[in-house]
């Protein structure tokens, strides 16, 4: 196998643009001019409107067509038992390098932009026990009013009427209500859709993820549909350059809550129950099994549905997979990892608050 040079330039460069995103990492002010708010649009919308009419994702097949040629470089290399091992690595490393070049291009750069509570001029501080048990029991009215609002019996399980295809589009139109409010997050030109990997994200327990490399929000189609408005609308925010998990998750909230639909809204609180009760019980476990307590039996139910439903694919790789999503998180500036999608009650305070609503 002969040395191809335009490969060993290209390698070259990977190490280059790793020492670069040290420097880019910060200068937040930078990206959010230059990229998020600049160039960022510009790409986003390109292939949104380029990918967004065709009715399956092209990211999953691009995926798919990655993961073949992945394993037939392992196999030819294992056949050849190692032969032109070098000048093979180096090609690898060179496709490497367009893709993570390709990668922070294309979106990835979002992670460095400056904070969403700077964005919306928020001012999130240390917020007291109390305060978040006042806003948890904001969020436990208003999540059994509308559950109220669709059973009319505080027993009843929630059933979401609406195909998956439906909800995509009715997220779209609570994104418009949304940015009568806040501008800043306008959404245009959708391209959300399920996913073709759906039942393989169900065993790694994902519900969504956004294709960097093609701009489409992908949704698992699996999922419980309760929770389906806040997961389309989260990929949805990933699309419009929140690339941090608890921003997305924040803004995924306010578009559905922003939607006229009742479903949307429950679903919006259903989400924000789930964050904040969760931080509820980790500082007072007492006080946190008495606002369960205000929790309509129709809700419990529609929590105990969905645990079960998740327990069905548990298996031995889904922990891998989530160490390897949390190392993923922790290297784009998420020190976190996983556990930064529980700081959307930051925003969530912060937006209560400012908001007045209590």
């Amino acid at each position: 196998m002969k040395w191809n040079k335009s490969h060993i330039i290209i390698a070259i460069l990977l190490p280059i643009q790793l020492l670069l995103m040290q420097v880019v990492a910060n200068n937040p002010a930078f990206i959010e001019r230059y990229y998020s708010n600049g160039m960022y649009p510009f790409v986003s919308s390109f292939f949104r409107i380029a990918l967004g009419w065709i009715p399956f994702s092209v990211g999953d097949l691009l995926l798919g067509f990655g993961l073949f040629i992945l394993i037939r470089f392992l196999y030819r290399l294992i056949k050849t038992q190692f032969k032109n091992f070098i000048p093979k690595m180096i090609h690898f490393t060179a496709i490497l390098s367009v893709i993570y070049f390709c990668f922070y291009l294309f979106w990835g750069l979002n992670y460095y932009r400056e904070p969403l509570a700077k964005n919306l001029n928020y001012h999130p501080q240390k917020y007291t026990t109390e305060e978040l048990q006042k806003v948890t029991e904001h969020i436990i009215t208003k999540l059994n009013y509308y559950h109220l609002e669709i059973t009319k019996n505080d027993s009843l399980l929630v059933e979401n009427p609406y195909p998956q295809k439906e909800m995509y589009t009715m997220a779209v139109a609570g994104y418009k209500n949304l940015s009568e409010d806040f501008p800043q997050l306008k959404y245009k030109y959708p391209s959300v859709k399920s996913s073709l990997m759906s039942l393989l994200q169900t065993y790694n327990g994902t519900s969504g993820y956004l294709n960097p490399l093609t701009g489409e929000a992908q949704v698992n189609d699996r999922i419980p549909k309760t929770s389906y408005p806040t997961t389309t609308c989260h990929e949805m925010a990933h699309q419009i350059g929140f690339a941090a998990e608890n921003e997305a998750n924040f803004v995924g909230f306010l578009a559905s809550n922003y939607n006229d639909n009742v479903y949307f809204k429950y679903a919006s609180y259903r989400m924000a129950f789930v964050y904040c009760f969760s931080e509820m019980r980790k500082r007072d476990s007492n006080k946190s099994k008495e606002l369960i307590q205000l929790v309509n039996k129709g809700v419990l139910k529609d929590f105990n549905a969905s645990n079960e439903f998740w327990k069905q694919y548990e298996n031995p790789f889904e922990p891998l997979v989530k160490k390897g999503y949390n190392a993923y998180l922790k290297a784009n500036k998420q020190d976190k990892g996983v556990q930064s999608y529980n700081y959307v009650v930051d925003l969530l305070i912060s937006y209560f608050e400012t908001s007045k609503e209590i």
